[in-house]
C-alpha cells in the first residue's frame, strides 16, 4: 500500500522572506490557489512551500534560490527544502541519511513555476511544473518612447513600493558601476526619496575598484557628474588578493565561470562595504536588466542566435525551459540559476534589498517589446535597444538626460585586465572540481 510522505523539513524561515504586500501565510495560501497566475498577487521576494495531502507544492521568485532533496526512509520519503546545498546535506547527515547525498541529486525549483511532488510509494517522483507567470511576447508597437516610458514607470513603481516598506532611519546603498541598469536603479531610488520627502543623504552609490584600477570608477564619476549627483559616490577599493574564485564557488555553490567571476568581485565589494559600515543592511542592484533587454553578446555563446534570443519567451531569465535536457538537474537555467551569484554573497555578509529588474512587472513590459522588429536581424541594432529604451524612459519620467555607456560586465569594470587574468587564470573545470570536492574528496586550493 502506498504511504504518503511522512516528513517535510523546510529550512527556509518565514522571517527570511521579503514579501511586501501580504503575510507569508496569505502568500502560502496563494500557492494552493487553483488559479494559474495566483502567485502574481505576491509582491516581493519569496520561496514558498505548502502541503496539500500527499502533494508538496514549491515556488519561488526569480531573485532567490530554492532547492530540495528527497531522502528514502523506512517509514516513507523525507523531503528537505532549503536555499543551500550544504544545508540539505547537513540535515541528511543529522538524520543518518548522509550516505544518500550527492550534490547532483539536489534539485532547484525553477522560477516562475509551481513545482508539485506527489510523494507516495516510490520516493523518486517526477516533479510537475506549472507556470504561474506567462507574459505575452511582442505586443507593444515599435515606439521606443512609449516602451521606455512603460519600462521606467514599472521600475519606479517597484522601487517606490519597496522603499515605503523600509525604515526611514536606515541607509540605502546601490551597487553602482555607472552602467545603464545600476544607473537607472540609482536614479529611481533618488527620485523616490525626494518625492516622499525623505533626505537623499541616506543614499550611497558603492563602486568597486580593485587595487585602485578598473574602468567603473571613472564611468561612475562621469555618470553622477552629468546628473549633479557626485555626492552619492563612495568608492570601495580592495586589494587584488581579496578576489578568491574558489571561495566564490563555495558561497554560490556553482561552478559556471561567468557566475563565479561575478560572485568573486561581488564578494569583494560586499566585504568592503561591511568592513566600512558594520551595520549596513539595505542594498539594491541592477541584476536582471541585461536579461530583460537582451543585452548579452550573442557571439560569446555558441548555443544562441539572434533568432533564438528574440523568439523565445524569457530565454535569458529561465534558460531553455524546465523540459530541456540538461547534464544535471541540480540547477535550473538562465538567471533562474544565476540569481545565486548575487543572493548568496549578500546573504553571507548580512545584506538584503531589491533587484527591481527581476520583478514580473518589469519582465512583463520587457517581454512585450517587439525585439524582432526593432532589431531586424541585426545584433548591433538589438544591443542598442537597451540604451534607447532606458534613456527615453528617463527623459519621459524624470526629464533627465540619462548617460549611456558601452556595456561592460561587472567583473571586467572593477578590475584591470592584467589583474583579471591573474586572478581568474584557472581553467573552468577547476571550478567544477572544487565544487564537487566540497562534498567529497578534498582538493588543494
Amino acid at each position: 500500500m502506498d504511504r504518503p510522505v511522512h516528513r517535510v523539513v523546510n529550512l527556509i524561515e518565514d522571517s527570511d522572506l521579503r514579501i511586501l504586500n501580504m503575510s507569508v501565510a496569505a502568500a502560502r495560501a496563494l500557492l494552493l490557489d487553483p488559479r494559474p497566475d495566483a502567485l502574481l498577487d505576491v509582491h516581493g521576494s519569496f520561496a514558498l512551500a505548502a502541503r496539500a495531502g500527499e502533494t508538496v507544492l514549491m515556488a519561488r521568485s526569480l531573485d532567490r534560490p530554492m532547492r530540495y532533496f528527497l531522502a528514502k526512509e523506512t517509514a516513507g520519503p523525507m523531503l528537505v527544502i532549503g536555499e543551500r546545498i550544504d544545508d540539505l546535506k547537513r540535515v541528511l547527515d543529522e538524520h543518518g541519511y548522509g550516505h544518500q547525498f550527492h550534490p547532483s541529486y539536489t534539485r532547484m525549483v525553477p522560477a516562475h513555476h509551481v513545482t508539485a511532488l506527489r510523494l507516495i510509494g516510490c520516493p523518486d517522483p517526477i516533479p510537475d511544473h506549472r507556470r504561474f507567470f506567462a507574459p505575452p511576447r511582442a505586443t507593444m508597437p515599435t515606439d521606443l518612447d512609449a516602451i521606455g516610458d512603460a519600462y521606467v514607470a514599472a521600475l519606479h513603481q517597484e522601487v517606490t513600493e519597496w522603499l515605503t516598506r523600509q525604515p526611514e532611519s536606515e541607509p540605502i546603498g546601490v551597487l553602482f558601476s555607472g552602467g545603464i541598469d545600476s544607473g537607472a536603479v540609482l536614479v529611481s531610488v533618488y527620485r523616490a526619496l525626494v518625492d516622499s520627502g525623505q533626505s537623499p543623504s541616506r543614499l550611497k552609490a558603492f563602486t568597486l575598484a580593485v587595487d585602485g584600477g578598473g574602468a567603473d570608477v571613472e564611468q561612475a564619476r562621469t555618470f553622477l557628474s552629468r546628473l549633479d549627483l557626485e555626492m552619492l559616490l563612495e568608492v570601495i577599493d580592495v586589494p587584488a588578493d581579496r578576489l578568491d574564485p574558489l571561495e566564490a564557488v563555495e558561497v554560490i555553490e556553482d561552478y559556471k565561470p561567468l557566475d563565479v567571476e561575478c560572485a568573486t568581485v561581488g564578494l569583494a565589494l560586499l566585504r568592503g562595504i561591511r568592513e566600512r559600515y558594520p551595520a549596513w543592511r539595505l542594498l539594491l542592484d541592477g541584476d536582471g536588466g541585461d536579461e530583460n533587454l537582451k543585452d548579452y553578446p550573442i557571439e560569446e555563446n555558441h548555443e544562441l542566435t539572434i533568432r533564438s534570443v528574440v523568439s523565445n519567451t524569457m530565454l535569458y531569465q529561465e534558460g531553455w525551459g524546465v523540459g530541456a535536457i540538461k547534464h544535471s538537474q541540480t540547477y535550473s537555467g538562465g538567471f533562474s540559476r544565476a540569481c545565486v551569484r548575487t543572493f548568496a554573497p549578500a546573504r553571507r555578509l548580512g545584506f538584503t534589498g531589491l533587484s527591481p529588474f527581476v520583478r514580473p512587472s518589469l519582465i512583463r513590459v520587457a517581454e512585450a517589446i517587439p525585439f524582432d522588429a526593432l532589431s531586424a536581424g541585426s545584433t548591433d541594432a538589438l544591443y542598442r535597444v537597451k540604451g534607447d529604451v532606458v534613456r527615453r524612459g528617463m527623459r519621459s519620467r524624470f526629464d533627465l538626460d540619462f548617460p549611456v555607456f558601452e556595456k561592460r560586465r561587472f567583473q571586467h569594470g572593477a578590475v584591470d585586465d592584467d589583474v583579471f587574468r591573474g586572478r581568474f587564470a584557472a581553467p573552468p573545470e577547476r571550478y567544477r572540481t572544487h565544487f564537487h570536492s566540497l562534498y567529497g574528496e578534498a582538493t588543494s586550493r
